[in-house]
């Protein structure tokens, strides 16, 4: 995603309809029903891996590709014959990522999962919520998949390109979700203790986990939300003096039942204002505060429109489309948008064209479902 969004010329292959297990080749297309980012600025072309003649198409596409990702269960791909051993005969500069929920040796290597799944075996799930009695919260910008399978893959891949400068040799990347979560750990202060006391953490009653009055978020007067972080004692200073509590500035690392108590006070301070006006006051006053926004008004708020993180375009089957922008912004060479979702195969004769295929190739593999 993030490196067809910077200019790679990236061709997705699905699996044609009938053809079997449809995570094959890159699993769902939803163009159909509506354009997500994620499929943007690449080309769509549905290949049946498990017809010979498709797997000598896959070949050679991966005879001049710089790239193979894919993110089927480890093992599917050397079945189907166009593994990473297998494709590196052909092509010895290939960098070969796979991305799967354990990675490509791991004991688990064979259990199916979703986000979800590697976010609790992670060891992150167990630390969102706000007490030890309350269950686990789900994030829903799904933890694993978008940190490893799109952030960590797209540094994996760029790792081995720098390698292959030095080298000249490709290789693989194994990128297992669940190993990202578990890296993410490094960022709990609380795991980091428990390697050096063997304490176990509970959830909520960490630094980071919403039960403490400087670092947590707050209902206001209108039923919104605002979040404030406060971890320094120069910025819980500044908070306390523009609420009018003085009196609570020597009170913000107090141990239970203080602890609870302070933060009982805070939420019917925070009562008293709507969320808009407790966000001027504070952040005037240099406190680190933040308004919890819905998605309508994410895509209105004056930096994501200023950081064009929020773009229309008009779509040629959907017309105007509002979508999520890049996130890196490079001073020279700058993100586009090239083309829109595709839909399945949209240019499998494209592809197959630029290979040599013949028309009467392309149509008879079109009527035995080795394409669509």
């Amino acid at each position: 995603m993030m490196l067809a969004d910077m200019g790679a010329d990236v061709i997705k292959i699905n699996m044609p309809p009938g053809a079997g297990d449809k995570g094959v080749g890159g699993g769902m297309t939803f163009v159909d029903t509506f354009d997500p980012g994620t499929l943007r600025n690449k080309k769509n072309t549905a290949i049946n891996l498990k017809a010979e003649a498709g797997k000598q198409l896959f070949n050679r596409l991966a005879e001049t590709a710089d790239v193979i990702i894919e993110a089927n269960r480890p093992g599917v791909m050397d079945r189907l014959g166009v593994g990473y051993e297998a494709i590196s005969k052909i092509n010895p500069r290939i960098i070969y990522c796979s991305v799967s929920g354990y990675g490509q040796d791991s004991p688990y290597r064979d259990l199916s999962g979703h986000d979800n799944n590697y976010a609790g075996m992670g060891g992150a799930l167990e630390f969102i919520g706000y007490s030890p009695e309350d269950p686990p919260v789900l994030v829903q910008t799904v933890l694993a998949d978008m940190n490893a399978a799109v952030m960590q893959a797209t540094i994996g891949i760029l790792l081995a390109i720098c390698a292959r400068e030095r080298t000249g040799k490709g290789q693989q990347v194994d990128i297992s979700m669940t190993d990202g979560v578990v890296y993410l750990l490094n960022t709990i202060p609380e795991a980091a203790e428990y390697f050096m006391t063997g304490v176990v953490p509970q959830r909520g009653q960490g630094l980071f986990g919403g039960n403490n009055a400087f670092y947590t978020v707050y209902k206001t007067l209108d039923d919104k939300y605002l979040t404030i972080g406060c971890l320094e004692p120069h910025f819980w200073f500044k908070l306390c003096m523009a609420i009018d509590r003085e009196d609570l500035i020597p009170r913000q690392y107090v141990s239970s039942p203080e602890k609870e108590e302070v933060l009982e006070d805070l939420k019917q301070v925070f009562q008293t204002k709507n969320r808009d006006e407790w966000f001027e006051l504070l952040s005037k006053a240099d406190v680190p505060v933040g308004k919890v926004l819905g998605v309508d008004e994410v895509i209105s708020d004056p930096n994501v429109q200023h950081r064009k993180m929020i773009f229309d375009y008009d779509h040629p089957r959907f017309g105007k489309t509002t979508q999520i922008g890049f996130p890196v912004k490079l001073s020279d060479t700058p993100w586009e948008l090239r083309m829109p979702a595709a839909s399945l195969g949209e240019h499998t004769d494209e592809v197959l064209s630029s290979l040599g295929c013949s028309r009467d190739e392309i149509d008879a593999w079109r009527q035995e479902r080795v394409i669509y």
